[in-house]
């Protein structure tokens, strides 16, 4: 991402130090569910409202509001634990991954993984990152 002075420093020191992490992002009875898989547990908003209150009624992905917002900053505090970092990167993230994520029905499912993460923290180029299957 640009504007990132040395994020592989930060990247690095986080204390997951798992690039094989994968987030899944999908709907359910309408409302939107992100879950860690490698550690088979619901991401919520909760820690990162502590820092920015952006959607208290939850995440949201695919385009640049508030809920997409909530979901960037939720998945670098998670990813990084590192409170300043994700602070100061997430809206860039959410700009560049969080709103290109895409999944409109209710089986269709996006999926991110740490060495994703990884590629867009270290990213210098304004393209989007994330795929989504």
């Amino acid at each position: 991402m640009s504007g990132i002075s040395d994020p592989r420093s930060h990247v690095q020191s986080r204390t997951s130090a798992d690039p094989d992490v994968i987030y899944v992002g999908y709907r359910r009875r309408g409302h939107a569910i992100v879950e860690k898989q490698s550690e088979q547990e619901q991401l919520t908003p909760e820690r990162s409202l502590e820092l920015a209150d952006h959607s208290p009624s939850g995440f949201e992905w695919g385009y640049g509001g508030s809920g997409p917002a909530q979901l960037a900053l939720a998945l670098l505090l998670d990813y990084t634990d590192d409170e300043a970092f994700a602070l100061d990167h997430y809206q860039e993230f959410k700009t560049e991954v969080v709103s290109q994520l895409d999944c409109a029905g209710s089986s269709e499912r996006w999926r991110l993984t740490g060495r994703e993460i990884d590629a867009a923290l270290h990213e210098t180029s304004r393209e989007p990152v994330a795929p989504s299957i």
